[in-house]
């Protein structure tokens, strides 16, 4: 036969490279002339005493560890920690004062409205001022009198009860101008019965933080108590929703650390599971948890995507092998040597579970007690597929 068409060495599916250098180290050990030759079978692998002593067996006995759940999440505002400010009172905006992404105090202006609402609130006040002024003038100069018999009871009680009723309608007044925002320094003026050159009507912060939304526009007609104007947060504390899959809920509980990878620059900060929902979504079939974390510098942003690790904080009892004593028969089925009584190694196909560092979780096919092949075992296959 011509060189070129002598075939090349036949390559073993699923065996590469250092595969085929153990076969060769361990088929060297035994000798052409070995009377022990290894022997192979469909189910088991017999071993020469010489090549027994390049393998290495691991028993099989339950181990304790702490999974940690690998899920995909969203940075949302704390809930707890943000304000929707609604216009408390009615009209066009007139100018907006701040920007989205502006830091702002507790009482920071934020956008001028041209509302009649303001106006009339300031004059309803006044006028209580003054009526209360008057009806408690006048219950002081009945009290004079029935002392000297100028009137009769039923006339001073009613001047009391009047004095009553319109400093009532005073500190309702006044209720109304807080909460419609207007200046305290403007309140002042009207109580010392100083005339107002201007007081326009003000949206401000109800608190400190940091302005997430703007939700509106200059024209924009507002209606008190409806309109959503602004959006306030404090981005100190942030959320993070991650979506866990079939049996992951099961290992995640309140309390648990968490790492918040980032993907920026390799950073991440640490986080504590909140809260973990108690339906799956429809659409999904994922189970939302919620985690906590401090945001220091605002490294964390609304609906930006990071990774999760939850790590539990008990532990989990199960049998464990080394990652290199499982491998994939053809049709992908996780399997691993198991050694009989008689010395001779066979496959025993497992369900693989969690991976704790460089060992595997085995939850059915494996027994404590068993000894499987750690170092070796792609040398087994690879006799096997000859």
């Amino acid at each position: 036969m011509p060189r070129s068409a002598r075939p090349g060495p036949r390559r073993i599916p699923g065996v590469g490279v250092a595969a085929l250098a153990a076969a060769a180290l361990l088929g060297a050990c035994g000798g052409r002339n070995d009377k022990e030759a290894a022997a192979v079978t469909p189910s088991n692998v017999t071993l020469t005493a010489e090549q027994r002593q390049h393998i290495r067996l691991y028993t099989v006995a339950p181990d304790s560890f702490r999974r940690t759940v690998d899920a995909n999440g969203v940075v949302d505002f704390d809930a707890d920690r943000s304000v929707s400010v609604l216009a408390p009172f009615s009209g066009p905006v007139a100018k907006l004062l701040v920007a989205q992404g502006d830091q702002v105090q507790a009482g920071a202006a934020l956008a001028v409205v041209d509302s009649p609402d303001f106006a009339t609130a300031i004059a309803a006040y006044r006028k209580a001022i003054t009526t209360a002024k008057t009806n408690r003038r006048l219950a002081d100069i009945d009290q004079d009198l029935l002392a000297h018999s100028g009137i009769s009871e039923r006339e001073a009680a009613q001047a009391q009860t009047d004095a009553v009723s319109a400093e009532a309608d005073r500190e309702a007044a006044l209720q109304a101008l807080v909460a419609l925002q207007v200046n305290p320094q403007a309140i002042k003026d009207i109580q010392d019965g100083r005339p107002l050159t201007h007081a326009p009507a003000v949206i401000r912060a109800p608190v400190a933080g940091t302005v997430v939304e703007r939700l509106v526009t200059p024209g924009q007609l507002l209606e008190a108590g409806t309109t959503a104007s602004f959006t306030i947060a404090d981005l100190s504390r942030v959320w993070v929703m991650a979506q866990l899959f079939g049996a992951d809920p099961a290992a995640v509980s309140v309390g648990d650390p968490v790492q918040i990878v980032t993907g920026i620059g390799g950073a991440s900060l640490p986080g504590t599971v909140d809260k973990i929902s108690d339906l799956v979504d429809p659409d999904t079939r994922a189970v939302a948890v919620r985690v906590v974390a401090d945001n220091p510098g605002h490294v964390l942003r609304k609906q930006m995507y990071v990774r999760t690790l939850i790590q539990a904080r008990s532990a989990t009892s199960a049998l464990l092998v080394p990652v290199s004593a499982v491998l994939h028969d053809d049709e992908n089925l996780p399997f691993v040597y198991r050694q009989n009584g008689d010395g001779s190694f066979a496959r025993a196909h497992v369900t693989v579970g969690y991976r704790s560092d460089e060992r595997y979780e085995i939850s059915e096919g494996l027994k404590a007690g068993d000894q499987v092949v750690v170092d070796g075992a792609i040398f087994m296959q690879f006799m096997q597929s000859q």
